[in-house]
Order: structure tokens, then sequence, then C-alpha cells
């Protein structure tokens, strides 16, 4: 068949792609660390599965709204409201099956063929793929090292321009576990009020910070009517796999937000929207211990990496990624993941997987045990030190 010229443009997330080299090489008898795919390693609270579980006997097996059970939109709204200090309502809330529909559908919704998208390079790259569909331009803002991973406003400032139709900001964020700090986001603020630009602010990580206070752009005076939020039950309550997120959004936009999820997906799972309000209204104390081991995780992996010649680490400040620099090495970011991956059993990404300012680095998922995390360092630290010979 003859595809679309726009397929061409589609790119892909390189951790399942690893994630099915590591799975081939285990088949052959390996054994692999996974380092690689940002997925908690915790079961998903039980409080939760059993919501889920007593929605299915209860007939939660049929069609539901397309932007979401009301009771559902209900308690994110009213959890939103909470934590954001802005006034949200039900009728701002577009449930999705994941995070992802929310930036596929912000991107389709407000991007097309001669606008420019400013976005976080290195970056989850599903913003820069779907950029690349609309046929818009992707603008990276360059997330360096030296300014701990975070803008730099000066040169934000240069890369905004009347073509600017969307700015996407990722705090706390993936891969780097950097932070936007009040101050930046004011001034990203500042600039999007005054040239009237739209935020896609992804929040997906927004529990999982372990100094200071969350904030959201959303939460500053004359933002909300211009921020799409990203949340989700993925990664804070460890349901990767039930498929549940949500965009927060000025009414008018989930209007046609909802119609393209009643066009491609009609509506999410029911009874696992049920389980997403067992885990807003329910315990927390499950959040909580995950975040407290991924600190002692956090602790584990930076102190080994800095420990092995060639590579060191600065000190993430939320998610549950390390973003070594390994230019030491000598090696590139693919080679060496590679590297690491055939000859040391270890499965990371290469930070060229996030985009081209990537190069230089690796992305190691400390979502794992102690234990192997351990393990991977050591393997690590022996298959690198063979290089430097």
């Amino acid at each position: 068949m003859k595809l679309a010229k726009c397929m061409s443009r589609l790119g892909t997330e390189t951790a399942f792609e690893v994630l099915a080299k590591a799975k081939a090489l285990e088949a052959q008898g390996r054994e692999v660390v996974h380092l690689e795919i940002g997925e908690p390693d915790f079961d998903t609270p039980r409080h939760i599965i059993e919501a889920a579980c007593q929605a299915l006997h209860s007939g939660y097996t049929h069609y539901t709204p397309s932007a979401g059970i009301p009771e559902l939109r209900r308690a994110i709204a009213e959890e939103m409201s909470r934590t954001r200090g802005i006034p949200v309502e039900p009728e701002n809330v577009v449930v999705t099956p994941g995070g992802k529909p929310i930036m596929f559908y912000a991107i389709l919704a407000l991007a097309e063929p001669g606008d420019e998208v400013i976005y976080p390079n290195p970056g989850f790259p599903i913003y820069e793929s779907m950029i690349n569909f609309t046929g818009a331009k992707p603008v990276p803002i360059p997330l360096r090292e030296e300014y701990d991973f975070a803008f730099d406003i000066d040169e934000f400032k240069k890369l905004v321009t009347d073509k600017t139709k969307l700015i996407i900001i990722n705090s706390p964020h993936n891969p780097t576990g950097g932070i936007l700090d009040k101050e930046t986001l004011h001034e990203i603020a500042k600039i999007a009020m005054e040239r009237d630009i739209p935020v896609l602010s992804d929040e997906i990580y927004d529990r999982i910070l372990y100094d200071g206070e969350f904030h959201s752009i959303a939460s500053i005076p004359g933002m909300q009517e211009r921020t799409i939020i990203l949340n989700g039950f993925s990664k804070t309550y460890a349901m990767t796999g039930w498929r549940l997120g949500y965009g927060v959004m000025p009414k008018d936009l989930a209007v046609h937000i909802t119609r393209l999820m009643t066009n491609s997906n009609s509506c999410t799972n029911a009874a696992t929207q049920m389980a997403g309000i067992a885990a807003l209204k329910g315990p927390q104390d499950d959040v909580d211990r995950m975040v407290a081991a991924f600190r002692e995780r956090r602790d584990v992996i930076v102190k080994g990496l800095n420990e092995i010649p060639g590579v060191s680490c600065v000190l993430p400040k939320g998610a549950f990624y390390a973003f070594p620099n390994i230019k030491g090495t000598g090696m590139q970011s693919k080679p060496l993941a590679d590297y690491l991956l055939n000859e040391a059993g270890v499965a990371c990404l290469s930070g060229t997987s996030f985009g081209a300012y990537g190069e230089g680095y690796l992305r190691l998922s400390y979502a794992n045990s102690v234990e192997n995390i351990k393990k991977a360092l050591e393997r690590m630290a022996d298959a690198i030190a063979k290089l430097r010979k």
C-alpha cells in the first residue's frame, strides 16, 4: 500500500525497541538488567485493583461519554483545584487512554503546516514526532547540563516568533530528572501571555519530586486559560498498563479534544476509569512509599555512576531517571548504549533517543530494585573500563 507522506514524519519511542532487543537476548538465555523502560516496578495499589474488579462486576462494561465518566472528571477537577490552586470544573477535563493522546490531540488541534512549536530537547520523543506529523516546524529549546537541565530563558526568548503556536514544557522532566523552578515558569508565562501562545504542560511526574514543592504554570495568574495540563495515573499509581490519562484545559478547547477522542478511541475503558476514582480518593500511602524507594534508588545510582571513570551524573530532582554524561568514555551515546546491552547485559537508552541535544548522555531508569541497580553499575563499570584500556 502507498502510505500518506505524513507517515514518513512519524517517529517512535526507542524505549520499546530496546526492550524488545533485551527480551530477545533473554530468550537466548542472557541475563539483562532493565533500566530502559520508564515504568514503576511496583504493583498497582490493592484498593485500586479491587475498585476495578468491583466495577466490572457492577456492569461497567459499556461505552462511557467520550470525555470520561462524570464522576472521574469531577474527581480530577477537585484534585487539580486543590493541588494547583485554580478553579477547575469537570468541563475542563478530558479523560484519555493514557497521557499520550493529550499530546497527540493538543498538537493536532493547535499546530499546522507553517506553524512553529517549541519543545524541550532532550525531551520525550513523542513531542517532536507529533509536531513533525502535523507538518509544523519543531523548534527545540536545548536543555543543557550547565543550566541543571532547565530552560536558558534568554535562549528561549530568541526562539519565540510570530509563527510560534504552542510551547511544550515538562517538569519534572523526562529524561533528565530536572525541574522548572517557579522563577523560570514565570518567565515562560510572561512570554506566553504577551504573545497569547498556549502552553502544553506535561506534569505526569508531578508527585515524583524529591525536594521542594511542585509548581504548575497553570497556577500563574493569566495562564490557566492558556494552558493544557497533561497528567495521568501511570507513574504516580504504577498503572502503566491500565492506560488512563487526562488533560485539563479551557472548556472551549476541551470540546474539540473530546471530538478527537470520539473520532479515535470513542472512550476510555469504563472499569479503568472507576479505578482512577479510587486512586484519587483513596489512601496515598503507597505513593509515598514508592517515592521514598525511588529516592533511595536515585542516590544509589547517581553515586555509582559518578564512581565510574569517564562518567558523571547530576542529581535528578524528580521523576525516576538518571541522565549521566558519558563524554569521558570517548564513545557516542548510541554505540555505548548498544555496547552496554550486548556486552554487559544492561539495557539503557541513548540520550539521542530524546533528541539531538541528548548526544553525550545515557538515560537510565531507576525504576528497578537497589540490588539490580548495583548489579548494573558493576557491569557498566567493568564494560567501560575495558573501553578505556
